[in-house]
């Protein structure tokens, strides 16, 4: 039971028609950075920092004032000043029919207290929305807000309706490909009632549990850890009051939802809305940083996407994702590749190899440097025969030549790298001393946890490097000849946090390891002749094999569900350029979670390559032969790690076959020039082709079109083999 305030009451209209009336209103958190996004929030707010080169705060304002948002109030504690200023500088100042008003507070340290604040301030008249300025969106509130109050004309309880999106988390590290933690949310699928919300689940114990009196009286309760929060919250009034009446809600997740799901006495309700086709997603740390970079970069995030929020004039897309300012300086020789952002006034020297990576404005960057996969702010200088791969080099940082940033290192701002230097792998580097004292994000959600007011002036207005340079006493060969900045310690217990949470991919040695211990928990599930099914539901041997007729009915639609998990670890792979070993791994995740064969596997890889080059644009059966062809050619060795015999590759053959005359019928000409490439990449052998002619010669004339098709191409690896006999 939740402690509560005395003497307290809501605030709150009860006529539908005046709520009607009131404009909708918005509250934007400022503070919602954590410690994960330390040491570059102890120098800047996280709302604030760049996203392909837009402050976060940007996107979230503009997703707002699209969705019909007339009055945002955006609550400021640590760095409020910054917050401030930027927003009366920019062009939020002085929108029509959409004003942004402040609020700000040194003595707030976490969402409880803003909202509390807020309340006291008596500016939310209805329902409004509750967002954190870290959030990316383009989905349209028309359908979620018309959900909820036509809720709240039935039912006053239905205080609040939550957005969630599908988002299965990877069947290997247990985390979504934004960094979070496995969710579990069990939801009524009839009423979309959230009934419990578990993010902190222990994965050790193989189980959450769940009240029976929730399943009495809620049969139809689904349990999913296929859910994704978006923390987008549509809320009436009372969800401010609510917090004023319980002064220990701080969080509104782990305090403000849970509470109300276990309080069975007030009997406010909190629902879902799923949206589909649309987007929303929260940086919660740096791998969800890159995650959305990238996503915004590919524009699923559109119309929220750089060359819109800036302007075609000041930025223009071209062709393979790449967004360049209008004014850069490129070498010739340089090679930019594909899904790239370069800001306006940056220099690039001679035969400098850049790819999947986002380049600020002001920047130099010397000859012969590679950059991969990383994050590179403003006005940042980067000399000669640097490397840097997947790595967050914050404003005014110098890199000098010859030095190299293993994957995951964040240097924060005005950094110096010495010349040759090697800065070890998830490294978080600083002009700031570390902080003595560990602090947690279990303790505080939206503000720093060592005061209400991180405010520092006089470092953050002026030369961080000049204020620093008097107080520190330390070694000033952390970073090499010439370097200026500290390494920060891992925390005890922290390393697992670094890669989990890294724009880095995981290392292949973690999830190789991590997949071990997977299969040694597996096995520990099956005792005493008991069996876990799919579903997670515990069943006995005789239960299993009465149920075997209603298993192999649903053999197809598992498959197909596999099939559709292959194929998204696919194009994520495609995308954001993730190495061939990680997706074996992840591939092989899925194989055991759904107790498939590895020539299942081969299957849907083969299927969502083929789909792949099918869907990547072409006006001519030459133009699509490319796209496989490239396709093939980049993936081989994916596929070659699940072809183990010589059966294995006629069904990939046979699946071909099944493309060609269902999913993708445009490459049924093309099939004999497509098999002699597979053979030819030696991902088929001969032995495979010849025997899956051979098993046709007594099928049925249609069953034997593409046999018939690549008759040349069969008669000449039949001439070829008596040759050498």
């Amino acid at each position: 039971m939740v402690a509560q305030k005395k003497g307290a009451t809501a605030r709150v209209s009860e006529d539908p028609e005046e709520l009607a009336r009131h404009p909708l209103q918005a509250i934007l958190l400022a503070d919602s950075f954590t410690t994960k996004f330390r040491p570059i929030t102890l120098e800047r707010p996280k709302v604030l920092l760049p996203l392909a080169n837009i402050p976060m705060i940007d996107y979230t304002l503009a997703w707002l004032e699209s969705a019909g948002v007339e009055e945002v109030f955006v609550f400021c504690c640590a760095h409020s000043k910054q917050v401030i200023d930027y927003l009366e500088s920019s062009d939020w100042s002085s929108q029509p029919n959409f004003l942004v008003t402040t609020i700000e507070s040194h003595n707030s340290i976490s969402a409880g207290d803003a909202l509390r604040l807020i309340y006291e301030r008596h500016v939310i008249h209805g329902d409004f929305v509750l967002i954190s300025g870290d959030t990316v969106s383009n989905m349209s509130l028309t359908q979620a807000l018309q959900e909820h109050k036509e809720r709240r004309k039935k039912d006053a309880n239905a205080i609040m309706t939550m957005v969630v999106k599908q988002s299965k988390p990877s069947p290997i590290t247990q985390q979504s490909r934004l960094g979070t933690d496995e969710l579990f949310m069990a939801i009524n699928p009839d009423t979309k009632q959230l009934l419990c919300y578990e993010d902190k689940a222990e994965y050790s114990k193989g189980f959450i549990s769940l009240d029976k009196t929730l399943i009495a009286d809620n049969p139809s309760t689904v349990l999913h850890n296929d859910k994704q929060d978006c923390y987008i919250d549509i809320c009436s009034e009372e969800v401010l009051s609510l917090f004023t009446d319980n002064f220990d809600y701080q969080h509104l997740r782990r305090h403000f939802v849970k509470g109300l799901l276990v309080d069975d006495i007030m009997g406010y309700k909190i629902f879902t809305h799923e949206i589909h086709s649309s987007y929303a997603a929260r940086i919660d740390n740096f791998r969800s940083y890159d995650t959305i970079s990238k996503d915004i970069i590919q524009r699923w995030t559109y119309p929220f996407v750089p060359d819109v929020l800036c302007g075609n004039s000041a930025i223009r897309v071209e062709r393979r994702g790449t967004y360049r300012a209008s004014e850069i300086t490129l070498s010739r020789s340089a090679q930019i590749g594909p899904f790239i952002v370069i800001g306006q006034g940056t220099e690039i020297g001679n035969d400098t190899k850049i790819s999947h990576s986002v380049i600020g404005e002001g920047c130099t960057i010397g000859s012969n440097v590679t950059i991969e996969g990383s994050y590179i702010w403003n006005n940042v200088t980067i000399e000669d025969g640097c490397e840097l791969r997947h790595a967050i080099v914050c404003d005014g940082v110098t890199m000098k030549s010859g030095a190299v940033l293993e994957p995951g290192v964040v240097l924060s701002f005005k950094v110096v790298v010495g010349q040759q230097f090697v800065v070890p792998a998830y490294s978080m580097v600083s002009l700031l001393q570390q902080p003595t004292q560990q602090d947690s994000d279990e303790e505080l959600e939206y503000a720093d946890s060592s005061s209400g007011n991180v405010e520092l002036p006089s470092k953050l207005n002026g030369d961080i490097t000049s204020d620093l340079s008097e107080t520190r006493h330390g070694p000033t060969s952390e970073l090499g000849t010439g370097g200026v900045g500290y390494i920060w310690s891992i925390f005890e217990g922290g390393h697992d946090e670094e890669w989990r949470h890294s724009v880095a991919p995981i290392p292949t040695d973690k999830l190789a390891k991590i997949m071990l211990d997977k299969d040694e928990d597996e096995e520990l599930l099956t005792q005493d002749g008991n069996v876990l099914s799919p579903s997670g539901e515990l069943k006995s041997d005789s239960d299993a094999n009465d149920s075997e007729d209603g298993d192999n009915e649903g053999s197809r639609d598992d498959y197909v569900s596999f099939e559709k998990e292959v194929e998204a670890t696919f194009l994520r792979a495609v995308h954001e350029n993730v190495k061939v070993d990680h997706v074996i791994l992840e591939v092989n995740a899925l194989r055991l979670s759904y107790n498939m064969a590895s020539v299942d596997c081969a299957g849907a890889i083969f299927y969502s390559m083929m789909k792949l080059a099918v869907e990547s644009p072409h006006s001519s059966s030459s133009e699509l032969h490319r796209n496989a062809a490239d396709v093939i050619t980049t993936w081989q060795n994916l596929l070659k790690s699940f072809l183990h015999d010589i059966d294995e590759e006629i069904e990939v053959i046979l699946k071909f076959e099944e493309i060609c005359l269902e999913s993708a019928k445009e490459f049924s000409p093309l099939f004999a020039q497509i098999l002699h490439l597979l053979y030819d990449k030696d991902i088929l052998e001969e032995d495979a082709i010849l025997r899956w002619a051979d098993e046709k010669e007594g099928a049925d004339e249609s069953d034997k079109v593409f046999v018939q098709r690549a008759e040349k191409f069969l008669q000449w690896l039949r001439e070829a083999e008596e040759e050498e006999d």
